[in-house]
């Protein structure tokens, strides 16, 4: 896993060697619905003269390690407390500009129609970093499905005390969860992977987060760099009624709004 992610990053920056002139932004984003939210505000930095190059990436390793290093002006994926644990076991040092919109984490199903036909003994997917597994456990909990330890910050499965239905929780890299709901009793997906394989945040959840969710997606540069005129031009054209109006309307509530 090391050795791909340090050929992806290469591959990255030698795909945009020379392209990080001061009318350039390149921004690292994953496809839905960051990418397209990027693509609609193209047009406004156009006018003011700045050229947005989107790169897509799926590889959740690669896009802050590519944004410290400079091979991406900022990036647009995750949410802070993902950022703050980042920061903290990579050692890097960079910072939120704007947050822009919540994609509610949910648990979706193959092999149940309703959270109350979950078996003894069912398996689930979580995503195996912290502030995301935590994120999954909480909602577990909201619904009484399991108890978790008081005073944890970020509880991981270790963490749970009361589990009346035996349930066993398979922890993976968030973009790899999707691709087992062949396979497990319940998985928790977030809103851009649902969006990716076709599914309904709205029809298709059996468990949601709330709407007052904390983790909303924001746009991330090197710490220093946030008050450059390229992150500022950035910060600007993504925070407009115009984009608002966009989520709301192309997404139609499973996407929302954080500015």
């Amino acid at each position: 896993m090391k050795i791909l992610t340090i050929i992806s990053t290469a591959i990255l920056a030698l795909n945009l060697y020379g392209a990080s002139g001061d009318k350039k932004i390149i921004v690292g984003v994953s496809p839905v619905p960051h990418a397209e939210i990027l693509e609609f505000i193209k047009p406004n930095l156009k006018a003011q003269g700045y050229e947005l190059v989107i790169q897509e990436i799926n590889d959740y390793s690669i896009p802050n390690i590519a944004t410290q290093n400079g091979d991406l002006d900022a990036n647009f994926f995750q949410h802070l407390p993902y950022l703050e644990e980042q920061n903290k076991n990579r050692g890097l040092t960079l910072v939120k500009t704007v947050a822009v919109h919540v994609e509610p984490l949910g648990f979706y199903s193959k092999k149940i129609k309703n959270i109350n036909e979950l078996k003894d003994g069912a398996t689930i997917t979580i995503a195996h970093d912290p502030s995301n597994a935590n994120r999954a456990l909480k909602i577990l909990e909201e619904a009484k499905l399991i108890e978790l330890a008081p005073n944890i910050s970020l509880a991981t499965p270790h963490d749970i005390v009361k589990n009346p239905k035996n349930l066993k929780f398979l922890e993976l890299e968030g973009a790899q969860i999707p691709r087992t709901l062949d396979e497990v009793d319940l998985a928790a997906i977030s809103t851009n992977f649902i969006l990716d394989i076709g599914l309904s945040v709205s029809k298709d959840a059996l468990l949601l987060e709330n709407s007052d969710s904390p983790y909303a997606n924001i746009v991330v540069t090197r710490a220093g760099n946030e008050n450059n005129d390229k992150i500022k031009a950035l910060n600007a054209a993504i925070t407009t009624q115009e984009v608002k109006n966009f989520i709301l309307d192309r997404y139609k509530g499973e996407v929302i709004p954080a500015f």
